[in-house]
C-alpha cells in the first residue's frame, strides 16, 4: 500500500470518528446561557416540562417513590412517561426503550400497543389525533433515538395541533404547532418524521396481557 492510499484510508476512518466525537461532545453541553439544566420551562395540565440543554444530556434516572422507571432526566421520554403517571396514574408494562421504540410498526392501525398499554394509530389514521395523545417521531440523521411529545391541543377549524415536549434542543421551544389535514377520511400530521400517536384508554376498557420485557435500555 503506497503512502497516498494509506493516508486516504486513514482520513476515511478518522473523519467519521472525529465527527461522532464532536457530535457527542456538542450535544452534551449547554450553549444557551438563558437556561440551566433542570429549570422548569413550561407546564401541561399540572405536569412540569424541564430544560435539558444538549439533546444527549442525561442527569440520571428518575424513579417514582415505588420504583417505577420514569426515564432519564430530562429526556423527552421522561416527560411523556411522567405525564401519564402523574396525571393518570398510568404505568407502561415495558418501562424502557428509546423514543422511537414507543411506536410498533408491526401493529395495525387502532391496535393495542401492549408494551405501552395504549392504543396505537398510524399517521394517516381514520382516527383523528386528540389532546393528550402521545406523538412519536422517527429518528433523524442527528437524532437516532427518535422523539416523543404530548399533543397539548387540537385546533378547531385551524388545521393545526400543538404539542408539548421536553428536550427539543437547547434553543427549541417546549411548544410547537404542526399542520393537521384530512384527506379521504384519514388524518395526517404534516411532518415527515411523525410515525403516529398513542392513546390512553380508561382502565376498564383496556386489557393488557402480562408479559416480560427485557430491561436493556
Amino acid at each position: 500500500m503506497n503512502k497516498r492510499r494509506f493516508t486516504l484510508l486513514a482520513i476515511s476512518v478518522l473523519l467519521p470518528l472525529t465527527a461522532l466525537a464532536i457530535y457527542a461532545a456538542v450535544t452534551r453541553i449547554n450553549p444557551n446561557s438563558q437556561h440551566a439544566v433542570g429549570e422548569q420551562l413550561d407546564v401541561l395540565n399540572g405536569v412540569a416540562i424541564y430544560y435539558n440543554s444538549g439533546v444527549n444530556t442525561v442527569q440520571g434516572r428518575n424513579l417514582s417513590q415505588h420504583g417505577y422507571n420514569l426515564g432519564l432526566h430530562y429526556q423527552c421520554v421522561e416527560f411523556v412517561k411522567r405525564y401519564y403517571f402523574e396525571r393518570h396514574g398510568h404505568r407502561m408494562p415495558d418501562t424502557y426503550g428509546h423514543a422511537k421504540d414507543f411506536f410498533d410498526p408491526t401493529l395495525s392501525d387502532g391496535s393495542l400497543n401492549a408494551k405501552r398499554a395504549m392504543l396505537q394509530f398510524t399517521n394517516g389514521s381514520s382516527e383523528q389525533p386528540q389532546a393528550e395523545d402521545l406523538l412519536v417521531f422517527a429518528p433523524s440523521l442527528l437524532n437516532r433515538y427518535g422523539h416523543v411529545a404530548i399533543i397539548a391541543s387540537v385546533g378547531t377549524g385551524t388545521g393545526t395541533l400543538q404539542i408539548a415536549q421536553q428536550n427539543p434542543g437547547p434553543f427549541g421551544s417546549s411548544r410547537e404547532d404542526l399542520e393537521l389535514t384530512q384527506r379521504e377520511g384519514r388524518w395526517y400530521i404534516e411532518q415527515s418524521r411523525v410515525l403516529g400517536w398513542l392513546r390512553l384508554q380508561p382502565a376498564n376498557e383496556l386489557s393488557v396481557p402480562e408479559q416480560n420485557y427485557s430491561h436493556n435500555q
